[in-house]
C-alpha cells in the first residue's frame, strides 16, 4: 500500500504544466493523488475546472513511468519520501507557497517539526576569515539546533564539517538526485553526515547536477529554517538568492560583515546596508534576536496552566517559527480569524506575545 501511495505521489510531482501552487489547489479537490491518474479527463475537468486541453498536456502516462522507476531504489536503499500532504512533511516548508510537492530524504531520523533550525550559507570561494567565522559561530550554537546548508564547496562544506565536530545535526540540501554526491570531493563528508543528520532533495533519483537546480534548492534551504545566516557572499552570489527567499518567507536573515576590500564580503555588506539582514558578529546575537538565549520566553509545564488549549496551540506555533502573520496562522491552524485575533490579543496583554505591526506577532524580545 505504501509503494502504491508513493507511486501516485511521485507521479503527481512529474505532471507537465502543473506548478506547485496549482498542484496544491488540486490536492484539496482530490481525495488522493491517484484520482488525477485514474479518472477520465471529462470527470477530472468537472472536478478541477482545469481545461481538458491542459489536462491532456500533463502526460499522465509519462509521469507514472517516471515515478515507477523510483520505487526499486527507494526500497533498496531504505530512503524516505515525504509528500506535501503527509504528516511527516516538514511543517515549516509546507507553509512556503512554492514548496516542493515531495522530498527524498536519506539519513538519521530528524524531528524537524519542532526543533529549532538555521541555515548557514555562503560562497564557494571561502577565505580563511570566513572559515574562522564558521568555526566560532557553530561551536557556540546550542546542541539541539538543526543546521541546514547546501553541501557545496567552500562555506557549505565547512558548515557541515563544523557541525559534525561539535555534535550538531546537519542536513545537506542537494541540487540533484539523492543517489549521488556533487562535488565528488564531498562524498566522505556526506557519508559522515548520515550518522546524525542527512541529505535531502526534491529531484528524482538519477537526476544529474544542473546549473538551474541549485537556485531551486535554495528555496528549500530557506523554507526549512527559522533563520538564514550568510557568512561570505559576493555581490552576485547564490547565497543572496537564499537570503531573498528567506525574507519572502518571513524568516530572520543575518549576515556577517567582512573586510571592506574582500569581494567575498560585498554581498553581506549589501544585505546589511539595505536592511535585508541583521548585522551579525557572534552567535549570542542570533540567539538573542531569535529568543533562543534562554527558555524563559517559551511556555513550560507550570506556565501552561495560565493558557487555554488554543493559546497553547498558538504558542507552540511560535516555537516552530519565531514570527507569524495572523493570516498565516489562520491557514496553519484552520481556525476563524476572529477567534485567533482575540486569543492573540489576550496573549499580547499578558506579555506572552508582541504585536510588531501589520497583524504580525512574535515572541517578546
Amino acid at each position: 500500500m505504501k509503494n502504491n501511495d508513493q507511486l501516485y505521489q511521485i507521479a503527481f510531482t512529474q505532471l507537465y504544466g502543473i506548478g506547485p501552487i496549482r498542484a496544491r489547489r488540486l490536492l484539496k479537490l482530490l481525495e488522493h493523488p491517484k484520482e488525477f491518474f485514474n479518472l477520465n479527463l471529462k470527470v477530472l475537468h468537472q472536478l478541477t475546472s482545469v481545461p481538458i486541453s491542459q489536462l491532456e498536456k500533463t502526460d499522465r502516462a509519462g509521469a507514472l513511468l517516471r515515478a515507477q522507476s523510483q520505487l526499486p531504489y527507494l526500497e533498496k536503499e531504505q530512503l524516505h519520501y515525504h509528500f506535501i500532504s503527509d504528516p511527516s512533511y516538514p511543517e515549516k516548508l509546507r507553509h512556503c507557497p512554492d514548496a516542493p510537492l515531495g522530498i527524498f530524504y536519506r539519513g538519521h531520523a530528524i524531528d524537524w517539526q519542532h526543533k529549532r533550525s538555521i541555515a548557514v550559507v555562503g560562497t564557494r570561494q571561502q577565505t580563511d576569515y570566513g572559515f574562522h567565522l564558521i568555526k566560532d559561530f557553530i561551536a557556540e550554537l546550542p546542541k539541539d539546533i538543526i543546521v541546514y546548508s547546501g553541501l557545496a564547496q567552500g562555506v557549505d562544506a565547512r558548515v557541515h564539517e563544523q557541525c559534525i565536530l561539535n555534535g550538531l545535526q546537519t542536513i545537506g540540501v542537494l541540487g540533484h538526485g539523492i543517489d549521488r554526491i556533487y562535488p565528488v570531493a564531498n562524498r566522505k563528508l556526506a557519508l559522515t553526515m548520515l550518522e546524525k543528520g542527512g541529505l535531502l532533495s526534491e529531484f528524482l533519483i538519477g537526476t544529474k547536477p544542473d546549473r538551474m537546480h541549485f537556485p531551486m534548492r535554495n528555496r528549500i534551504i530557506a523554507g526549512l529554517a527559522d533563520a538564514v545566516v550568510v557568512v561570505e557572499s559576493k555581490r552576485n552570489g547564490g547565497s543572496l538568492i537564499t537570503a531573498a527567499l528567506a525574507n519572502d518567507y518571513n524568516r530572520e536573515v543575518f549576515a556577517f560583515p567582512g573586510p571592506i576590500n574582500h569581494l567575498q564580503s560585498e554581498g553581506c555588506h549589501d544585505l546589511i546596508k539595505n536592511q535585508q539582514a541583521h548585522l551579525l558578529t557572534n552567535t549570542a546575537q542570533l540567539l538573542q534576536t531569535m529568543n533562543w538565549a534562554t527558555h524563559s520566553q517559551t511556555a513550560n509545564n507550570s506556565d501552561l496552566q495560565r493558557y487555554s488549549p488554543l493559546q497553547i496551540e498558538l504558542l507552540n506555533q511560535f516555537k516552530i517559527k519565531n514570527q507569524w502573520a495572523i493570516d498565516d496562522l489562520v491557514l496553519a491552524l484552520n481556525k476563524p480569524v476572529a477567534l485567533l485575533s482575540s486569543n492573540l490579543f489576550e496573549l499580547e496583554l499578558i506579555g506572552a506575545l508582541e504585536n510588531f505591526g501589520a497583524n504580525r506577532y512574535r515572541l517578546p524580545l
